[in-house]
């Protein structure tokens, strides 16, 4: 079962399957909506980030405004319906947009998870790895590169939700429409669906390495149509693309079981 906040940009604030909850709850940075806010603040759940997650507007243009089965942003409009089972939620989405339209969008899931979670995706995955890791890689990190390419699992562990050490890592699973989170006996699976688009995963595990000035722990694994954070940054084949029709649409399914 699937709970979500229309006022607060559509945000999923519970997600209840295999008898437990998913979500974690954020790090109480905010009370009541987050409409018309400029800077993005973090309260947990999952938001929906579109058209980019990184750079600007922050986390997207959907977290600080109402939705009404629909919402906008620029030239573009997101309808969402979700369908909830036993054990498994269906989010279906429709975007409409002019022919040629490129975004980035991610389900930015932060999930209730202990030390010692862990991520799991096929191996040999590609996985972009980004620049807050510098000081944690076995090797000096190239001048004025967006991000390094390791093979999954990566040098530098992210499969597991470790202990609090100060670090913050975000890395994007390239081309992984499939992750599964295991934790306290149970596991949840997440697979996005767009057929013809770059289909993939973000990872974000803060383990009390950001923000800096006040420092907290969140993991958060995202299903994503892009291969990058920053649309700005997003290569010929790293966005999604509305087609000629001006619709696009793509489904996620996210499912839970005792382990």
């Amino acid at each position: 079962m699937v709970t979500v906040d229309l006022i607060d940009g559509g945000r999923w604030t519970s997600l209840r399957l295999a008898n437990r909850e998913w979500l974690w709850e954020g790090p109480g940075l905010v009370t009541g909506p987050r409409t018309g806010m400029a800077d993005f603040v973090d309260a947990g759940g999952v938001d929906e980030c579109f058209p980019t997650v990184r750079g600007k507007p922050d986390h997207g243009g959907l977290w600080n405004q109402p939705w009404d089965g629909s919402v906008a942003y620029e030239d573009a409009v997101l309808t969402r319906s979700i369908t909830s089972g036993a054990n498994t939620v269906t989010a279906d989405y429709r975007l409409a947009a002019p022919p040629g339209y490129r975004f980035i969008w991610a389900a930015h899931a932060l999930l209730d998870c202990v030390t010692g979670a862990n991520v799991a995706a096929p191996a040999g995955t590609e996985c972009r790895i980004y620049p807050e890791a510098a000081p944690l890689l076995p090797w000096a990190w190239p001048d004025d590169a967006p991000w390094v390419t390791a093979a999954w699992p990566t040098p530098l562990d992210l499969t597991t939700y470790g202990p609090t050490d100060g670090t913050a890592v975000g890395a994007v699973l390239v081309d992984c429409p499939t992750v599964s989170v295991r934790d306290r006996g149970a596991e949840l699976t997440m697979t996005l669906s767009c057929p013809g688009q770059p289909v993939s995963t973000a990872l974000w595990r803060n383990q009390g390495g950001f923000p800096a000035e006040a420092p907290y722990r969140s993991l958060g694994v995202e299903p994503m149509l892009g291969r990058v954070f920053d649309l700005s940054e997003a290569g010929p084949e790293d966005a999604a693309v509305v087609p000629a029709s001006g619709e696009l649409a793509w489904r996620l399914t996210v499912s839970a079981r005792a382990v």
